[in-house]
């Protein structure tokens, strides 16, 4: 079997930083100022408004998906607990599912959009099942330029665009599949991609090391790009944050929203003949690692990098093909774009 080569990818145009001459050294101030409000200032306003992310969740039937998705919000917040039917069958080509929660936690509120994508990677032939996934990704940046060019646009415009999408992998313990590597190659040229081995559980710590080890080598040598990119590491501070996030990914996890008593504690977890599986118990599995990861550390920066980096090479582009000028905003015209995504 021939090697893969990877593409040469692009390097996306990150906003420039103010040169020297525009920086001024700092001056001694004379007295309080109250400079260092603003950050209550926009504490309070977040309060107010709240935020949006939106999640898709991508991989193969029986990874434990919504599972996992309800496990990191410890709410119901995914599709199969929202209108799921048991008698629901395997869709022939890829289906596109979202739905959204209002969560709130210490007053702030977050509108959440999870995104499934039932269907994917069960047929015996999933050729092109990566495409109804990248036309609902451009999709979501079209809308959201539609509305930035228009004249007279939203106080706020509505953020559909997906921040994240967690690829899960079969702890299969041998190596990726070709659908693995054609996904993630593909799309993480879109939308920022995390990598997580489902189910991790079903392997022995000595299966899971070499398996985590084995899927870091695949995604280098296919040249793909998991977030956090490497490339858009602002300062050594960051690097040597994400450096580390990065030598311990693809996480391996468990996913349960039921609670067992384990030591007198309740604890979320897996019951099996051998014990509970602790699902925030770093021992057991990392799911701990990427909640803190996911929500706790890199949450805004997921957004930025969504809205500075790939929203902006598909706004340049959009704008690029049509001379510059923003898209002419008629039915007709909208019908033929959204036919062409």
């Amino acid at each position: 079997m021939s090697e893969v080569v990877p593409e040469p990818r692009q390097k996306p145009t990150v906003p420039a930083k103010p040169s020297c001459a525009s920086i001024s050294m700092g001056s001694q101030l004379l007295g309080y100022v109250g400079i260092d409000t603003i950050i209550e200032q926009m504490r309070k306003k977040t309060m107010k408004t709240g935020f949006d992310f939106n999640i898709m969740v991508v991989g193969q039937s029986g990874l434990g998906k919504s599972t996992l998705v309800n496990t990191l919000f410890k709410s119901q917040v995914s599709r199969k607990s929202s209108s799921w039917n048991r008698e629901e069958k395997i869709p022939k080509t890829v289906e596109i599912k979202a739905v959204n929660h209002v969560i709130e936690e210490g007053g702030v509120k977050m509108k959440l959009t999870v995104i499934d994508t039932p269907g994917f990677g069960d047929q015996i032939n999933n050729e092109n099942c990566c495409d109804p996934i990248e036309k609902y990704i451009n999709e979501q940046y079209e809308k959201f330029l539609k509305e930035e060019v228009n004249i007279a646009r939203k106080k706020r415009i509505p953020d559909t665009r997906v921040h994240c999408c967690m690829y899960f992998i079969s702890p299969t313990g041998h190596s990726l599949r070709p659908l693995d590597v054609e996904f993630m190659r593909h799309l993480s040229k879109v939308v920022n991609i995390i990598p997580v081995i489902a189910k991790s559980d079903t392997m022995t710590v000595e299966e899971k090391h070499d398996f985590k080890q084995r899927v870091r080598k695949e995604l280098e040598i296919n040249g793909i790009e998991f977030y956090p990119q490497k490339e858009f590491d602002e300062d050594m501070e960051d690097k040597a944050e994400n450096d580390k996030i990065r030598e311990m990914m693809p996480f391996a996890v468990v996913g349960s929203d039921k609670e067992y008593q384990v030591n007198g504690k309740r604890v979320l977890g897996r019951k099996t003949p051998w014990g509970v599986v602790e699902v925030e118990n770093l021992n057991h599995c990392e799911f701990g690692l990427l909640r803190d990861f996911l929500i706790r550390s890199h949450l805004q920066d997921l957004k930025e990098v969504t809205h500075n980096i790939h929203y902006e090479t598909y706004r340049a582009k959009r704008l690029n093909d049509n001379g510059g000028l923003p898209p002419v905003n008629n039915p007709d015209s909208e019908e033929q774009h959204e036919s062409n995504l």
